[in-house]
């Protein structure tokens, strides 16, 4: 039996086939997207039209590989970007672009909301987080008070995932980690805040889709459609979620307490609870999971960035910029990055930018920069990591997942932040394949068959125990004191206008 999973992420689509019988990926594909140009700064667009062209190609694509075994498929998942807000008028017809993360257009409304609600504080205790500047909450108030006749001509609001989900069933719904997502959800009782959306505009709660839980089927694919691709008008469309949530769920992480790390064009930690995990410091975003428990949340932006200019500025490949990592020791010498190149949402520095700090004759080299970004992303992911501890997390082993993951020196180099053996996964596909697992776990469940989150997880996902990683004691005493370090920096440099 296979199950079909797609991710909409920021560069592209990609689609797998997962095999629930071998547990092998079958096929997978990649469609590239584009970005709006010319948009003013701070803008961040996409089409969303063609996320619906990238999703037909790249499933055809994997059905072309399953020739002769397309009878086979059963059902069909979504995963889609955190942020990414499609408005539809009564036609159904797409009104806007959509933004996404990296937007910052709508920073003025989410300091406006934040202060009818007595600011982060206040926010937490109404609705279980404090939706700031990535947040529908802040652009549907910026769509109103920017683009009124847009939102006033919206008949639907819908994520990336309920808008695909949308297109293969024509059934409008979403699921709670999804709408938990959009920061207009009141994660402890998993419905639409009614005191938010009021705020915002008492039309608002017309627009937003039913909530329904993540185990039950979106809907069957729509007949033009399963006869286009060649498949069964029986195969099922799964709830869907956002990436960090099916991505935590490819890496086995379904039981309270279980920790992952995703290390892709950004890097993802994320902690499963079996309660909300309440923040009031708002740097641990809280949200309820795809697979109906509750998940604590820290993206780190720049966790490809700082490598990526450092590799294209001394013409490195990614095996030379692993080269020069290793062949420094760990603390790079004193010297110490702040790698917020591109700002930065833990800790929250969304106009922030990079520091070098410590600089000497003696590290002032190519490979002592290299490792001091190198280090300076997983610090980030360290301080991240420390905040789950504070809210009671303690895993004995830390699941990674994502294209970094298959860096040796990097795995070592989180185990000794972390204090906490790593261990990678074996599916390098992520959220589309967790899409999968999802939409399985559903067609199960309108089986009347008893496959769990926990039984699908426990028979998919394995851990590389060959490439494993144990912390060095010794080294991640480095690592808390230069964690502390640049903890220092940034609290004295931001207030005063310097970071």
């Amino acid at each position: 039996m296979h199950f079909i999973g797609i991710e909409i992420g920021h560069g592209g689509t990609r689609a797998v086939a997962l095999d629930l019988e071998s547990a092998v990926i079958r096929a997978e594909a990649w469609v590239p997207h584009d970005w709006i140009e010319g948009l003013p700064a701070g803008y961040r667009e996409q089409n969303p039209a063609q996320w619906i062209d990238a999703v037909d190609r790249a499933v055809r694509q994997c059905l072309l590989a399953l020739e002769g075994q397309k009878d086979r498929v059963a059902a069909i998942g979504v995963a889609g970007p955190q942020r990414g807000l499609v408005l539809l008028d009564e036609a159904n017809r797409i009104i806007r672009p959509a933004k996404l993360a990296g937007d910052v257009s709508v920073k003025r409304q989410s300091d406006e909301i934040a202060r009818a609600f007595g600011g982060a504080p206040g926010l937490i205790e109404l609705v279980g987080q404090a939706p700031g500047v990535e947040s529908a909450a802040a652009e549907c108030l910026w769509l109103k008070q920017h683009e009124p006749y847009h939102f006033q001509r919206a008949a639907g609001f819908l994520t990336a995932q309920d808008f695909i989900a949308y297109w293969l069933t024509g059934e409008r719904a979403t699921e709670p980690g999804s709408a938990s997502a959009t920061g207009l959800l009141d994660i402890r009782t998993r419905t639409w805040s009614a005191e938010l959306l009021d705020f915002i505009d008492p039309s608002l709660a017309g627009k937003l889709p039913p909530v329904l839980p993540p185990d039950q089927p979106r809907g069957l694919l729509r007949p033009a459609l399963a006869r286009e691709w060649g498949l069964s008008e029986l195969v099922q469309v799964g709830a869907g979620s956002t990436a960090p949530m099916l991505s935590a769920l490819a890496a086995g992480c379904v039981v309270s307490g279980t920790v992952a790390v995703e290390l892709g064009a950004t890097g993802v930690i994320a902690g499963i609870g079996a309660s909300p995990v309440i923040d009031y410091r708002g740097e641990i975003l809280s949200l309820c999971n795809a697979t109906g428990s509750w998940l604590g949340l820290a993206t780190t932006i720049n966790t490809a960035v700082a490598p990526e200019v450092l590799r294209r500025h001394y013409g490195w490949t990614a095996e030379g910029f692993e080269a020069m990592v290793a062949s420094v020791s760990p603390g790079s010498e004193g010297l110490l990055m702040l790698p917020y190149l591109t700002g930065e949402s833990i800790p929250r520095l969304p106009e922030g930018c990079g520091v070098l700090h410590g600089l000497t004759a003696g590290n002032f080299t190519p490979a002592h920069m290299a490792r001091a970004a190198a280090e300076g992303v997983a610090l980030g992911l360290g301080y991240a990591m420390s905040r789950l501890r504070d809210l009671g997390f303690d895993p004995p082993e830390i699941r990674l997942l994502g294209p970094g993951a298959v860096s040796p020196v990097m795995r070592q180099l989180l185990a000794d932040v972390f204090g906490a053996p790593v261990i990678p996964v074996s599916s390098r596909q992520g959220a589309a394949v967790g899409a999968a697992m999802q939409a399985a776990v559903a067609f199960f469940h309108q089986s009347g068959e008893s496959l769990g989150f926990e039984e699908i997880a426990s028979y998919l996902v394995a851990g590389d125990a060959g490439a494993r990683c144990d912390p060095d004691p010794g080294n991640h005493e480095i690592y808390q004191e230069l964690m502390s370090r640049q903890q220092y920096l940034v609290d004295t440099l931001h207030p005063a206008g310097f970071l």
